[in-house]
């Protein structure tokens, strides 16, 4: 049957990164338009339109295949989403940062689009400490950045023979290896350490460079995806792979295709809303459970022009004890924003508590650092609720200890019919939208292979 296209309200999406050199994509594909019609029975149907959908889709489409991509958002991109209506300025919800920027496909073509990219090198700049907030000095900043470059050689040299919670090998001592550790665990694994594998934290690649995009980068995801196949607010329910080829159904419907490939995230995955006939094999059930979702929250606040003496761009973190850390990005661009980033454990609490106590938080955070009216600046507030979105779940996942082998067992096809991809099996480049990107591309090379 044919399903109906429903139009988006708003395609303004954004993304992250890249790697596994892909510059192929980058050169292919502002040379085609891929506009084309919802086929009744397609060759391939993709199940979410985020940056591993759509590139798939593009990948598929300049090979000949008719494809159709079933999103149950109300708009594609997935984790990535930029809007400009609550403050009046260009915001992105999810990712921000185009990262791993020399091997990504995105920053060509951000650059190609227009969108000026602008390189941020995401040192801290300024580290702030305890109930008091004192300052780090110096001295204390280059004992910061050394943590920062000891602990994940540490790390990958005792990943070559064992494996088990990063807290196990890794146990900060002074302030500056706390202030260390928290900003490359909780502020970008999204994890506490006593949650996250080694040899999976080994596997990370470097992410440096790191541009952002003053439209946001969810609008070059946006601009990423125009004229693809997308039929939105469309949840999948069941997919079959028992026979020839698959079926996927829906409540506008079922489709049939010659194979599938699924870019759900693991949290959503976990909770069962798509079931698969036959079940899900053991080793694909653990896959997934041992990769759950961690928390990367922002609490985005509006200010009235007052800029507390710091410029555009500064790096700030305030390490407070009890894992209640928060990390500043400060003024991007000039525009009068703070960010504020809260991640792991606190997250999911902040998370639980509800948007006025993560604001609430930062404000108290506000207070500290600048003095007792900085508060008062704030015209706006708002927190990030991805856990909160039944086809999210999270941010993005990281492997429990001693679980590091499941992103290849979560990769492998079930019956060369089911195909998986995104950030959760992106290789060095996980937990980002660029390497989803390149996740997409590289199955559907991997599904053409199979289907001829």
């Amino acid at each position: 049957m044919t399903l109906p296209l429903h139009p988006t309200r708003r395609r303004v999406l954004a993304g992250l990164v890249a790697g596994l050199g892909s510059a192929s994509l980058a050169a292919m594909w502002p040379r085609f338009s891929f506009a084309q019609s919802l086929p009744a029975n397609p060759d391939v149907v993709i199940v979410g339109a985020g940056g591993a959908g759509l590139s798939a889709a593009r990948t598929l489409i300049a090979a000949g295949k008719s494809v159709i991509i079933l999103e149950a958002m109300n708009r594609i991109g997935g984790r990535a989403y930029t809007e400009s209506d609550t403050f009046g300025l260009p915001f992105d919800w999810g990712c921000a940062w185009i990262q791993a920027a020399d091997r990504n496909p995105l920053l060509p073509l951000a650059r190609e689009w227009g969108f000026d990219p602008k390189l941020h090198d995401l040192e801290l700049d300024r580290v702030y400490y305890g109930p008091s907030a004192r300052r780090f000095s110096e001295i204390e900043m280059r004992r910061t950045h050394a943590a920062e470059e000891r602990f994940p050689k540490m790390n990958k040299r005792a990943a070559r023979w064992r494996d088990g919670p990063v807290s196990s090998l890794i146990v900060p001592r002074t302030p500056e290896e706390e202030a260390a550790m928290t900003y490359m665990l909780p502020m970008d694994m999204a994890v506490d350490p006593g949650e996250l594998s080694i040899r999976d934290w080994a596997r990370q690649g470097d992410l440096s460079p790191n541009y952002l995009v003053y439209k946001g980068l969810g609008s070059v995801v946006a601009k990423f995806g125009e004229g693809l196949p997308v039929l939105l607010a469309t949840p999948v329910k069941r997919i079959r792979y028992g026979g020839k080829g698959v079926t996927v159904e829906t409540e506008k419907g079922d489709v049939q295709a010659k194979a599938c490939i699924v870019t759900a995230s693991t949290g959503a995955l976990q909770s069962g809303y798509i079931r698969f006939d036959p079940n899900l094999p053991e080793w694909k059930e653990d896959a997934i459970n041992q990769l759950p979702m961690g928390m990367l929250a922002k609490i985005p606040l509006l200010l009235d022009g007052e800029r507390f003496g710091l410029s555009p761009f500064e790096d700030i973190l305030y390490e407070r004890s009890g894992l209640q850390d928060i990390y500043f990005l400060a003024f991007p661009f000039g525009m009068p924003m703070m960010i504020g980033f809260v991640g792991g454990s606190f997250a999911w609490h902040l998370t639980a508590q509800g948007s006025q106590s993560a604001i609430d938080f930062a404000l108290d955070a506000l207070r500290r650092l600048f003095g007792e009216k900085a508060a008062g600046h704030v015209k706006k507030a708002e927190f990030t609720r991805w856990a909160n979105i039944p086809w999210t779940r999270g941010s993005y996942s990281a492997a429990l200890p001693g679980k590091a082998g499941a992103r290849a067992a979560l990769a492998r096809p079930l019956n060369e019919r089911v195909f998986f991809a995104g950030e959760a099996v992106a290789g060095p480049l996980t937990q980002t939208v660029g390497g989803a990107v390149i996740s997409g591309e590289q199955v559907a090379k991997q599904l053409l292979k199979k289907i001829g």
